[in-house]
């Protein structure tokens, strides 16, 4: 199959449909999109729009009813940890297991030799700033070290895509704040094409070089919206117009989408 470069993913009419007794529903409708090699995608809607089963669905977690989902030119059939890290809202860190152990976890499963584990996760360690934490467990670790645990191990692998599924939601505001920062600092160093669902909009506008807009009762993409803000962002471009109309402009959308 031949790959365009100017794309990473290629997500091609896919509809999800979920049957319970004799109703059927449509989660997600003839969904089309695609991402350019280091984009920073957001993903907002309504609840129950959908955004999470496509995101599982690009994961290669659950399984579109129609439709193709391909990254570099390769169908994306099943889990594709070479080519796709995830992220979930809980970091699902192995709590017998330490920093460095848990982002090994997934080289571990495909038996690399244990100084290959230990060089990577030393590497990664050092991006998410973590390198003094490599021995200390879960428990020992607060909110946002835990989730830039799971943002490491999710790179382990090197992969072209990382996913992410509201990562930041269960931290305090202060704490997703100052994530915000750590995840575009380390996206800007790794390089990584990103797609990101949120329910908040001002998170989604701030991190994102491009905001899908989805509605729902079918979940669809309703608008794309580019977003004209300078890199790197700073904390000051939180209470910008430019930032505040955008968010707006999303909020209007949503609300209109809502039946």
């Amino acid at each position: 199959m031949e790959v365009n470069p100017s794309e990473i993913i290629s997500v091609r009419n896919v509809t999800r449909t979920f049957s319970t007794g004799d109703v059927s529903f449509n989660a997600l409708e003839d969904v089309s999109l695609s991402i350019a090699p280091g984009r920073f995608v957001s993903i907002v809607g309504p609840s129950g729009c959908g955004k999470s089963t496509l995101l599982q669905i690009v994961a290669g977690l659950t399984a579109a009813s129609s439709g193709d989902v391909l990254i570099e030119g390769q169908r994306i059939t099943g889990p594709s940890p070479d080519k796709i890290g995830v992220v979930f809202q809980e970091p699902l860190l192995l709590p017998w297991k330490t920093a460095a152990e848990n982002i090994e976890f997934p080289m571990a499963l495909q038996s690399a030799s244990k100084s290959l584990m230990q060089k990577r996760s030393a590497e990664l360690l050092s991006l998410v700033g973590l390198s003094e934490f490599r021995d200390s467990y879960p428990h020992q670790l607060s909110g946002g070290m835990k989730q830039r645990v799971a943002i490491a191990r999710g790179l382990v692998r090197n992969p072209p895509l990382l996913l992410m599924d509201e990562p930041f939601a269960a931290l305090d505001e202060q704490t997703r704040t100052k994530m915000w920062a750590e995840l575009l600092r380390i996206v800007s160093k790794s390089q990584s094409t990103v797609m990101f669902v949120t329910h908040g909009l001002v998170e989604a506008v701030y991190l994102a070089d491009e905001v899908l807009v989805m509605g729902s009762k079918p979940g669809r993409i309703i608008e794309r919206i580019f977003v004209d803000l300078q890199r790197p962002r700073t904390l000051d471009m939180l209470g910008s117009t430019e930032l505040g109309r955008l968010r707006n402009r999303i909020w209007n959308l949503i609300s209109e989408s809502v039946p």
